[in-house]
Protein backbone atom coordinates (compact mmCIF):
# COMPACT_ATOMS: atom_id res chain seq x y z
CA UNK A 1 0.00 0.00 0.00
CA UNK A 2 1.43 3.11 -0.98
CA UNK A 3 1.97 6.91 1.30
CA UNK A 4 -1.42 8.39 -0.32
CA UNK A 5 -3.71 4.95 0.57
CA UNK A 6 -2.45 5.13 3.83
CA UNK A 7 -3.46 9.11 4.42
CA UNK A 8 -6.49 9.01 2.57
CA UNK A 9 -7.65 5.92 5.06
CA UNK A 10 -7.10 8.45 7.86
CA UNK A 11 -9.09 11.30 6.72
CA UNK A 12 -11.80 8.99 5.83
CA UNK A 13 -11.60 6.95 9.27
CA UNK A 14 -11.42 10.50 11.24
CA UNK A 15 -14.58 12.66 11.01
CA UNK A 16 -13.54 16.24 10.74
CA UNK A 17 -10.22 15.93 8.70
CA UNK A 18 -9.16 18.52 6.18
CA UNK A 19 -5.94 16.73 5.29
CA UNK A 20 -3.09 14.30 6.42
CA UNK A 21 0.22 14.24 4.85
CA UNK A 22 4.18 12.49 5.91
CA UNK A 23 6.71 15.21 6.31
CA UNK A 24 9.80 15.39 6.57
CA UNK A 25 11.49 18.14 9.64
CA UNK A 26 13.18 19.94 6.40
CA UNK A 27 9.58 20.85 5.91
CA UNK A 28 8.73 19.14 2.48
CA UNK A 29 5.60 17.17 2.40
CA UNK A 30 6.33 13.64 0.86
CA UNK A 31 2.93 12.97 0.44
CA UNK A 32 -0.30 14.67 0.90
CA UNK A 33 -4.17 13.46 0.96
CA UNK A 34 -6.55 16.44 1.49
CA UNK A 35 -10.20 15.59 1.40
CA UNK A 36 -12.19 17.39 -1.55
CA UNK A 37 -14.41 18.52 0.28
CA UNK A 38 -12.21 20.32 2.64
CA UNK A 39 -10.38 22.05 -0.04
CA UNK A 40 -12.18 25.53 0.70
CA UNK A 41 -11.51 25.32 4.67
CA UNK A 42 -7.33 24.05 4.09
CA UNK A 43 -7.06 27.17 2.08
CA UNK A 44 -8.59 29.23 4.41
CA UNK A 45 -6.26 28.24 7.57
CA UNK A 46 -2.67 28.14 5.17
CA UNK A 47 -2.35 24.47 5.87
CA UNK A 48 0.78 23.82 4.10
CA UNK A 49 2.77 26.99 5.59
CA UNK A 50 1.12 26.14 9.37
CA UNK A 51 2.63 22.20 9.13
CA UNK A 52 6.11 23.60 8.01
CA UNK A 53 5.87 25.93 11.44
CA UNK A 54 4.66 23.18 13.42
CA UNK A 55 7.17 20.70 12.11
CA UNK A 56 9.80 23.09 13.28
CA UNK A 57 8.14 23.19 16.50
CA UNK A 58 8.09 19.38 16.72
CA UNK A 59 11.81 19.49 16.38
CA UNK A 60 12.46 21.70 18.65
CA UNK A 61 10.28 19.66 21.59
CA UNK A 62 12.42 16.39 20.31
CA UNK A 63 15.65 18.45 20.96
CA UNK A 64 14.34 19.69 24.01
CA UNK A 65 13.03 16.33 25.40
CA UNK A 66 16.30 14.63 24.77
CA UNK A 67 17.75 17.54 26.33
CA UNK A 68 15.80 16.51 29.33
CA UNK A 69 16.40 12.89 29.21
CA UNK A 70 12.48 12.68 29.31
CA UNK A 71 12.42 10.34 26.38
CA UNK A 72 11.26 10.26 22.55
CA UNK A 73 8.99 12.51 21.53
CA UNK A 74 5.80 10.41 20.10
CA UNK A 75 3.05 12.79 19.48
CA UNK A 76 1.91 16.61 19.63
CA UNK A 77 -1.09 18.15 19.11
CA UNK A 78 -1.56 22.49 19.02
CA UNK A 79 -5.65 22.62 18.97
CA UNK A 80 -6.76 26.64 17.73
CA UNK A 81 -9.55 28.32 17.13
CA UNK A 82 -9.92 27.15 13.07
CA UNK A 83 -7.90 24.04 13.48
CA UNK A 84 -6.90 21.06 15.32
CA UNK A 85 -3.26 19.65 14.57
CA UNK A 86 -2.53 16.17 15.22
CA UNK A 87 1.56 15.16 14.63
CA UNK A 88 3.21 11.56 15.28
CA UNK A 89 6.90 10.41 14.70
CA UNK A 90 6.97 8.21 12.29
CA UNK A 91 10.50 7.64 12.25
CA UNK A 92 13.56 9.95 13.43
CA UNK A 93 13.63 11.92 10.33
CA UNK A 94 10.03 11.61 9.31
CA UNK A 95 6.28 12.38 11.21
CA UNK A 96 2.92 12.36 10.01
CA UNK A 97 0.58 15.46 10.31
CA UNK A 98 -3.42 15.18 10.49
CA UNK A 99 -5.52 18.78 10.14
CA UNK A 100 -8.74 18.41 11.65
CA UNK A 101 -11.92 20.92 12.07
CA UNK A 102 -12.40 21.76 16.14
CA UNK A 103 -15.70 19.97 15.90
CA UNK A 104 -13.49 16.83 14.32
CA UNK A 105 -12.86 13.20 16.30
CA UNK A 106 -9.39 14.62 18.18
CA UNK A 107 -9.45 11.18 20.11
CA UNK A 108 -9.98 8.84 16.59
CA UNK A 109 -7.17 11.28 14.64
CA UNK A 110 -5.04 10.21 17.59
CA UNK A 111 -5.82 6.69 17.83
CA UNK A 112 -5.79 6.16 13.96
CA UNK A 113 -2.32 8.24 13.58
CA UNK A 114 -1.16 5.98 16.03
CA UNK A 115 -2.22 2.53 13.82
CA UNK A 116 -1.36 4.07 10.82
CA UNK A 117 2.35 5.36 11.56
CA UNK A 118 3.66 1.51 12.05
CA UNK A 119 2.47 1.21 8.51
CA UNK A 120 4.15 4.03 6.94
CA UNK A 121 7.43 3.14 8.66
CA UNK A 122 7.78 0.77 6.49
CA UNK A 123 6.74 1.80 3.75
CA UNK A 124 9.80 4.35 4.23
CA UNK A 125 12.42 1.74 4.53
Amino acid sequence: MAFLAHLESVVTQVEGSVACSVMGFDGIAVETFQAPQQADYASQVELSSAWVEYGNTLSQLKTGAELLKAGAVSEVSVNTEKLITLMRMVTPEYFVVLALRPEGNYGKGRYVLRVTAPKLKAELQ
